[in-house]
């Protein structure tokens, strides 16, 4: 049937839960194949709309870490100090509104993948306060007085290009080559314009499930 055919189709053209055939798609397949055992972070780098989240649940639920959580947050989302907060946690009393001690993404995340999403609109302050993450392996909650050490891996992603962000001192260099260990490039839809028909008919089974309906293309 019609539908059979559709669905050996996406299982053919599915990786991990993303739909492509175009060559850039399989380059960036095995690519994320490569690196999947690696304990190093990656940078996802591509236009809004891509599939970031996508690719980082990926790289997340092919590695050895698929047990443990996998936790994301939109950096340009949220102002500096409620960044800050659900980063890294604070203490009971550490300011106004601190009535309870809160556990961050970060320790959240222990094990398992941490998403830092836009990251390239994050606030320099806390960019060095990430930069000293990586390096130490450690976080320490607002108004805590001790470190926590924490197994993360980190994989960022950015629509922005870090390297003029940098040129106008909106992004740090040194923050920038911890976190661009791997890079991963998701090309547009305009440029894998291939693809489009798999993604017609990926999208039309997904909602006819949703809807109990049976439209076709």
């Amino acid at each position: 049937t019609v539908q059979d055919i559709t669905n050996q189709k996406m299982e053919e053209y599915s990786f991990a839960g993303i739909i492509g055939r175009d060559v850039k798609m399989r380059e960036l397949f095995e690519t994320i194949r490569d690196i999947t055992d690696v304990n190093i972070p990656a940078l996802i780098q591509g236009e809004s709309g891509t599939g970031q989240e996508l690719v980082a649940r990926a790289i997340h639920q092919l590695s050895p870490r698929k047990g443990k959580p996998f936790v994301e947050i939109n950096c340009g989302s949220l102002p500096f100090n409620l960044l800050e907060t659900e980063l890294f946690g604070h203490e009971r009393g550490a300011f106004t509104d601190a009535k309870n001690r809160k556990i961050g993404l970060f320790e959240e995340a222990n094990g398992g993948t941490i998403f830092l999403a836009e990251i390239g609109e994050m606030d320099l302050n806390l960019q060095v306060k990430l930069l000293r993450v990586l390096e130490d392996r450690k976080i320490r909650r607002l108004g805590g007085n001790r470190n926590i050490e924490i197994d993360v891996r980190v994989v960022a992603a950015t629509n922005l290009e870090l390297k003029e962000a940098i040129e106008k001192n909106a992004f740090r260099e040194d923050l920038f080559y911890r976190i661009n260990v791997i890079r991963l490039e998701l090309p547009s839809l305009r440029d894998r314009r291939e693809d489009i028909p798999l993604l017609i008919d990926h999208f039309i089974d997904r909602f006819n499930r949703l809807q109990e309906k049976n439209i076709s293309a």
